[in-house]
Protein backbone atom coordinates (compact mmCIF):
# COMPACT_ATOMS: atom_id res chain seq x y z
CA UNK A 1 0.00 0.00 0.00
CA UNK A 2 1.50 3.69 -1.16
CA UNK A 3 1.19 6.37 1.26
CA UNK A 4 -1.56 9.39 0.86
CA UNK A 5 -0.04 9.60 -2.66
CA UNK A 6 -1.29 12.71 -4.57
CA UNK A 7 -4.66 13.79 -3.56
CA UNK A 8 -5.16 16.95 -5.83
CA UNK A 9 -3.91 18.58 -8.97
CA UNK A 10 -4.70 15.89 -12.41
CA UNK A 11 -7.26 12.88 -11.57
CA UNK A 12 -5.62 9.76 -11.89
CA UNK A 13 -7.31 7.27 -14.63
CA UNK A 14 -8.99 3.86 -13.56
CA UNK A 15 -11.55 2.59 -11.00
CA UNK A 16 -11.75 4.55 -7.84
CA UNK A 17 -12.83 3.64 -4.59
CA UNK A 18 -14.03 5.19 -1.88
CA UNK A 19 -14.42 5.02 2.11
CA UNK A 20 -15.51 7.35 4.70
CA UNK A 21 -15.42 6.94 8.32
CA UNK A 22 -17.71 9.07 10.29
CA UNK A 23 -16.62 8.32 14.07
CA UNK A 24 -18.11 10.90 16.92
CA UNK A 25 -15.61 13.42 16.15
CA UNK A 26 -13.94 13.07 12.64
CA UNK A 27 -15.42 12.73 9.69
CA UNK A 28 -12.51 11.72 7.25
CA UNK A 29 -12.77 10.40 3.61
CA UNK A 30 -9.94 8.54 1.49
CA UNK A 31 -10.43 8.09 -2.21
CA UNK A 32 -8.43 5.59 -3.81
CA UNK A 33 -7.58 3.34 -7.15
CA UNK A 34 -5.81 -0.16 -6.97
CA UNK A 35 -2.00 -0.94 -7.68
CA UNK A 36 -0.26 -3.68 -7.97
CA UNK A 37 1.46 -3.61 -4.38
CA UNK A 38 -2.33 -2.44 -2.66
CA UNK A 39 -3.26 0.96 -3.80
CA UNK A 40 -2.48 4.63 -4.39
CA UNK A 41 -4.83 7.98 -2.50
CA UNK A 42 -5.53 10.21 -5.12
CA UNK A 43 -8.17 12.30 -2.66
CA UNK A 44 -8.94 12.96 1.11
CA UNK A 45 -10.18 14.60 3.76
CA UNK A 46 -10.83 14.81 7.29
CA UNK A 47 -12.72 17.49 9.46
CA UNK A 48 -13.55 17.36 13.31
CA UNK A 49 -17.62 17.59 13.45
CA UNK A 50 -17.55 16.72 17.20
CA UNK A 51 -21.07 14.44 16.21
CA UNK A 52 -21.33 13.04 19.63
CA UNK A 53 -20.65 16.77 21.38
CA UNK A 54 -23.45 16.19 24.43
CA UNK A 55 -24.78 12.76 23.45
CA UNK A 56 -23.19 11.49 27.03
CA UNK A 57 -25.60 13.78 28.71
CA UNK A 58 -28.50 14.06 26.41
CA UNK A 59 -28.45 10.66 24.26
CA UNK A 60 -29.13 12.55 21.23
CA UNK A 61 -26.92 14.55 18.57
CA UNK A 62 -27.66 17.96 18.69
CA UNK A 63 -28.62 20.45 15.88
CA UNK A 64 -25.48 21.96 15.86
CA UNK A 65 -23.31 18.72 15.61
CA UNK A 66 -25.49 17.43 13.03
CA UNK A 67 -25.18 20.48 10.82
CA UNK A 68 -21.58 20.29 11.15
CA UNK A 69 -21.58 17.35 10.10
CA UNK A 70 -23.84 17.17 6.92
CA UNK A 71 -21.63 20.13 5.68
CA UNK A 72 -18.82 17.58 6.12
CA UNK A 73 -20.20 14.91 4.01
CA UNK A 74 -21.59 17.41 1.07
CA UNK A 75 -17.97 18.21 0.68
CA UNK A 76 -17.00 14.39 1.03
CA UNK A 77 -19.96 14.02 -1.95
CA UNK A 78 -19.09 16.39 -3.72
CA UNK A 79 -15.20 14.59 -4.03
CA UNK A 80 -16.77 11.19 -4.70
CA UNK A 81 -18.45 12.32 -7.90
CA UNK A 82 -15.42 14.33 -9.03
CA UNK A 83 -13.16 11.07 -8.88
CA UNK A 84 -15.99 9.01 -10.26
CA UNK A 85 -15.57 6.90 -7.65
CA UNK A 86 -17.21 2.87 -9.24
CA UNK A 87 -18.01 1.41 -5.18
CA UNK A 88 -17.99 3.14 -1.72
CA UNK A 89 -18.66 2.01 2.14
CA UNK A 90 -19.82 5.05 4.26
CA UNK A 91 -19.83 3.90 8.30
CA UNK A 92 -20.74 5.35 11.06
CA UNK A 93 -19.37 4.43 14.46
CA UNK A 94 -20.24 4.86 17.82
CA UNK A 95 -22.23 8.32 17.87
CA UNK A 96 -24.73 6.48 15.13
CA UNK A 97 -24.69 3.59 17.15
CA UNK A 98 -25.73 4.94 20.78
CA UNK A 99 -27.89 8.07 19.26
CA UNK A 100 -31.59 7.97 19.75
CA UNK A 101 -32.34 10.44 16.67
CA UNK A 102 -29.67 8.37 14.89
CA UNK A 103 -32.64 7.40 12.28
CA UNK A 104 -33.94 10.74 11.20
CA UNK A 105 -29.52 11.90 10.83
CA UNK A 106 -29.05 8.84 8.52
CA UNK A 107 -32.35 10.21 6.86
CA UNK A 108 -31.03 13.90 6.82
CA UNK A 109 -27.90 12.85 5.25
CA UNK A 110 -29.34 10.41 2.69
CA UNK A 111 -31.52 13.14 1.36
CA UNK A 112 -29.00 16.49 1.61
CA UNK A 113 -25.88 14.65 0.63
CA UNK A 114 -27.02 11.38 -1.33
CA UNK A 115 -24.59 9.11 1.14
CA UNK A 116 -26.07 6.23 2.58
CA UNK A 117 -24.66 5.83 6.10
CA UNK A 118 -23.75 2.06 6.96
CA UNK A 119 -24.10 2.09 11.13
CA UNK A 120 -21.35 -1.16 11.51
CA UNK A 121 -20.92 -2.87 14.52
CA UNK A 122 -17.98 -2.50 16.92
CA UNK A 123 -16.74 -5.82 16.12
CA UNK A 124 -16.86 -4.74 12.46
CA UNK A 125 -15.38 -1.33 13.18
CA UNK A 126 -12.12 -3.75 14.95
CA UNK A 127 -12.25 -5.94 12.06
CA UNK A 128 -11.42 -2.92 9.25
CA UNK A 129 -9.15 -1.00 11.67
CA UNK A 130 -6.63 -4.64 12.10
CA UNK A 131 -6.59 -4.97 8.16
CA UNK A 132 -5.87 -1.62 7.48
CA UNK A 133 -2.90 -1.56 10.26
CA UNK A 134 -1.78 -5.48 9.74
CA UNK A 135 1.47 -4.09 7.77
CA UNK A 136 2.84 -2.45 10.60
CA UNK A 137 2.90 -5.20 12.67
CA UNK A 138 6.07 -6.97 11.20
CA UNK A 139 8.50 -7.28 14.71
CA UNK A 140 9.40 -10.39 15.92
CA UNK A 141 6.84 -11.01 18.91
CA UNK A 142 3.90 -13.65 18.46
CA UNK A 143 1.49 -11.38 19.47
CA UNK A 144 -0.37 -7.96 18.62
CA UNK A 145 -2.24 -5.95 20.56
CA UNK A 146 -3.95 -3.07 18.34
CA UNK A 147 -5.73 -0.32 19.96
CA UNK A 148 -8.14 2.67 18.11
CA UNK A 149 -8.83 5.47 20.39
CA UNK A 150 -11.87 6.90 19.58
CA UNK A 151 -14.36 10.22 19.95
CA UNK A 152 -17.15 7.70 21.96
CA UNK A 153 -15.44 4.50 22.01
CA UNK A 154 -12.13 2.66 22.22
CA UNK A 155 -11.80 -0.22 20.34
CA UNK A 156 -8.99 -3.19 21.81
CA UNK A 157 -7.96 -6.30 19.27
CA UNK A 158 -5.60 -9.13 20.80
CA UNK A 159 -4.33 -11.27 17.91
CA UNK A 160 -1.94 -14.20 17.19
CA UNK A 161 0.07 -12.90 14.48
CA UNK A 162 1.06 -16.71 13.64
CA UNK A 163 -2.42 -17.93 13.13
CA UNK A 164 -3.17 -15.26 10.77
CA UNK A 165 -3.93 -15.98 7.29
CA UNK A 166 -5.00 -13.68 4.34
CA UNK A 167 -7.51 -12.39 6.55
CA UNK A 168 -6.38 -10.17 9.82
CA UNK A 169 -9.45 -11.47 11.62
CA UNK A 170 -8.21 -15.37 11.26
CA UNK A 171 -5.73 -13.92 13.93
CA UNK A 172 -8.11 -12.31 16.13
CA UNK A 173 -8.07 -13.39 19.95
CA UNK A 174 -10.30 -11.34 21.29
CA UNK A 175 -12.06 -7.64 20.89
CA UNK A 176 -13.21 -4.90 23.84
CA UNK A 177 -14.90 -2.00 23.17
CA UNK A 178 -14.98 0.41 25.79
CA UNK A 179 -17.50 3.51 25.89
CA UNK A 180 -15.02 5.54 26.23
CA UNK A 181 -13.49 8.24 23.80
CA UNK A 182 -11.83 11.41 23.88
CA UNK A 183 -14.91 13.22 23.35
CA UNK A 184 -17.25 11.44 26.54
CA UNK A 185 -13.76 11.27 28.79
CA UNK A 186 -13.11 15.17 28.25
CA UNK A 187 -16.94 15.93 28.86
CA UNK A 188 -16.99 14.06 32.69
CA UNK A 189 -13.50 15.34 33.70
CA UNK A 190 -13.24 18.80 31.68
CA UNK A 191 -10.64 19.77 29.13
CA UNK A 192 -9.09 23.15 30.30
CA UNK A 193 -5.87 22.49 32.87
CA UNK A 194 -6.55 19.07 34.56
CA UNK A 195 -3.46 18.45 36.82
CA UNK A 196 -1.85 15.74 38.49
CA UNK A 197 -4.33 14.80 40.65
CA UNK A 198 -7.48 14.90 38.19
CA UNK A 199 -5.48 13.45 35.32
CA UNK A 200 -5.17 10.32 37.73
CA UNK A 201 -8.66 9.90 38.39
CA UNK A 202 -9.26 9.86 34.68
CA UNK A 203 -6.22 6.73 34.08
CA UNK A 204 -7.94 5.08 36.90
CA UNK A 205 -11.67 5.10 35.43
CA UNK A 206 -10.37 3.80 32.08
CA UNK A 207 -7.92 1.08 33.47
CA UNK A 208 -11.02 -0.62 35.29
CA UNK A 209 -12.26 -1.41 32.51
CA UNK A 210 -9.83 -3.13 31.74
CA UNK A 211 -9.57 -5.73 34.07
CA UNK A 212 -12.14 -8.06 32.77
CA UNK A 213 -10.26 -8.19 29.48
CA UNK A 214 -6.56 -9.17 30.96
CA UNK A 215 -8.47 -11.57 32.97
CA UNK A 216 -9.99 -13.13 30.25
CA UNK A 217 -6.60 -13.23 28.24
CA UNK A 218 -3.63 -12.71 30.55
CA UNK A 219 -1.90 -10.53 28.33
CA UNK A 220 0.16 -9.02 30.83
CA UNK A 221 2.13 -12.41 31.28
CA UNK A 222 3.06 -12.29 27.91
CA UNK A 223 4.07 -8.41 27.95
CA UNK A 224 6.25 -9.71 30.68
CA UNK A 225 7.67 -12.41 28.61
CA UNK A 226 8.46 -10.11 25.87
CA UNK A 227 5.91 -11.77 22.96
CA UNK A 228 3.91 -9.13 22.90
CA UNK A 229 4.13 -5.78 20.10
CA UNK A 230 1.96 -2.91 20.61
CA UNK A 231 0.04 -0.70 17.80
CA UNK A 232 -1.91 2.43 18.32
CA UNK A 233 -3.82 4.15 15.67
CA UNK A 234 -5.66 7.35 16.59
CA UNK A 235 -5.10 10.73 16.59
CA UNK A 236 -4.24 10.60 20.16
CA UNK A 237 -0.96 8.21 19.52
CA UNK A 238 -0.25 10.45 15.82
CA UNK A 239 -0.65 13.82 18.16
CA UNK A 240 1.74 12.35 20.73
CA UNK A 241 4.38 11.43 18.40
CA UNK A 242 3.99 14.82 16.49
CA UNK A 243 5.11 16.31 19.65
CA UNK A 244 7.52 13.45 20.48
CA UNK A 245 9.12 14.28 17.30
CA UNK A 246 9.18 18.19 17.77
CA UNK A 247 7.22 18.36 14.36
CA UNK A 248 6.62 22.18 13.89
CA UNK A 249 3.46 20.71 11.47
CA UNK A 250 1.93 17.05 11.04
CA UNK A 251 3.59 15.29 8.49
CA UNK A 252 2.33 11.64 7.62
CA UNK A 253 5.39 10.28 6.35
CA UNK A 254 7.23 10.67 9.46
CA UNK A 255 4.83 9.32 11.63
CA UNK A 256 2.70 6.40 10.02
CA UNK A 257 4.87 3.58 11.14
CA UNK A 258 7.32 5.63 13.78
CA UNK A 259 7.60 4.47 17.29
CA UNK A 260 6.81 5.91 20.84
CA UNK A 261 8.22 4.86 23.84
CA UNK A 262 5.99 4.60 27.33
CA UNK A 263 9.02 6.55 29.18
CA UNK A 264 8.90 9.83 26.30
CA UNK A 265 4.89 9.49 26.41
CA UNK A 266 4.23 9.72 29.91
CA UNK A 267 6.50 12.69 30.15
CA UNK A 268 4.42 14.31 27.18
CA UNK A 269 1.03 13.76 29.03
CA UNK A 270 1.63 14.98 32.48
CA UNK A 271 3.04 18.61 30.71
CA UNK A 272 -0.03 18.22 28.78
CA UNK A 273 -2.29 17.65 31.86
CA UNK A 274 -0.49 20.38 33.76
CA UNK A 275 -1.10 23.02 30.52
CA UNK A 276 -4.51 24.96 30.65
CA UNK A 277 -6.36 25.04 27.47
CA UNK A 278 -4.17 28.20 25.30
CA UNK A 279 -0.81 26.39 26.54
CA UNK A 280 -1.98 23.50 25.05
CA UNK A 281 -3.29 25.38 21.76
CA UNK A 282 -0.09 26.82 21.21
CA UNK A 283 1.80 23.52 21.05
CA UNK A 284 2.63 22.15 17.43
CA UNK A 285 0.10 19.79 16.15
CA UNK A 286 -2.44 20.04 18.93
CA UNK A 287 -3.89 23.83 18.17
CA UNK A 288 -7.14 24.48 19.35
CA UNK A 289 -9.31 21.86 17.57
CA UNK A 290 -7.53 19.57 19.89
CA UNK A 291 -6.41 20.80 22.87
CA UNK A 292 -9.56 20.31 24.56
CA UNK A 293 -9.30 16.59 24.00
CA UNK A 294 -6.09 15.81 23.57
CA UNK A 295 -5.49 14.51 27.98
CA UNK A 296 -8.00 12.69 27.98
CA UNK A 297 -6.86 10.69 24.80
CA UNK A 298 -3.15 10.46 26.80
CA UNK A 299 -5.34 9.06 29.73
CA UNK A 300 -6.73 6.34 27.98
CA UNK A 301 -3.47 5.55 26.03
CA UNK A 302 -1.26 5.55 29.99
CA UNK A 303 -4.44 3.29 30.96
CA UNK A 304 -3.56 1.06 28.23
CA UNK A 305 0.23 1.14 28.71
CA UNK A 306 -0.07 0.55 32.50
CA UNK A 307 -2.41 -2.30 32.21
CA UNK A 308 0.08 -3.90 29.36
CA UNK A 309 3.62 -1.89 30.06
CA UNK A 310 4.96 -2.85 26.58
CA UNK A 311 8.40 -0.38 25.95
CA UNK A 312 7.24 1.03 23.17
CA UNK A 313 4.05 1.24 20.54
CA UNK A 314 4.36 1.71 17.09
CA UNK A 315 2.12 4.62 15.61
CA UNK A 316 -0.33 3.97 12.80
CA UNK A 317 -1.91 6.89 10.97
CA UNK A 318 -4.29 4.24 9.17
CA UNK A 319 -6.83 2.46 10.04
CA UNK A 320 -10.87 1.63 9.42
CA UNK A 321 -10.69 3.75 5.66
CA UNK A 322 -7.60 1.84 4.57
CA UNK A 323 -9.07 -1.45 5.85
CA UNK A 324 -12.38 -0.97 3.91
CA UNK A 325 -10.42 0.18 0.36
CA UNK A 326 -8.70 -2.95 0.79
CA UNK A 327 -11.70 -5.17 1.18
CA UNK A 328 -13.54 -3.64 -1.28
CA UNK A 329 -10.90 -3.75 -3.49
CA UNK A 330 -10.46 -7.53 -2.97
CA UNK A 331 -13.93 -7.74 -3.37
CA UNK A 332 -13.89 -6.35 -6.91
CA UNK A 333 -10.74 -8.34 -8.31
CA UNK A 334 -12.82 -11.60 -7.24
CA UNK A 335 -15.72 -10.57 -9.36
CA UNK A 336 -13.08 -9.28 -11.77
CA UNK A 337 -15.08 -5.60 -11.47
CA UNK A 338 -11.94 -3.87 -11.43
CA UNK A 339 -8.36 -4.87 -13.05
CA UNK A 340 -5.04 -3.49 -11.81
CA UNK A 341 -3.71 -0.94 -14.13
Amino acid sequence: MTGNGDCGGELVRGPTYAALDLGTNNCRLLVARPTPDGFKVVDAFSRIVRLGEGLAKTGRLNDAAVRRTVDALRVCARKMRRRSVIKARNVATEACRRAENCDAFLSRVRNETGIDLEIISTHEEARLALAGCLPLLVGPERYGFVFDIGGGSTELIWIDLEKVNGEAHSGILGTLSLPVGVVNLAERFGGDRIGHELYEDMIEDVASRLVDFEATYAIASKVAAGEVQMLGTSGTVTTLASVNQGLVRYERSLIDGAYLGRAEAAEINERLAEMNYDERAGVPCIGPERADLVVAGAAILDAIWRTWPVPRLRVADRGLREGILLSLMARSRSHGTAALN
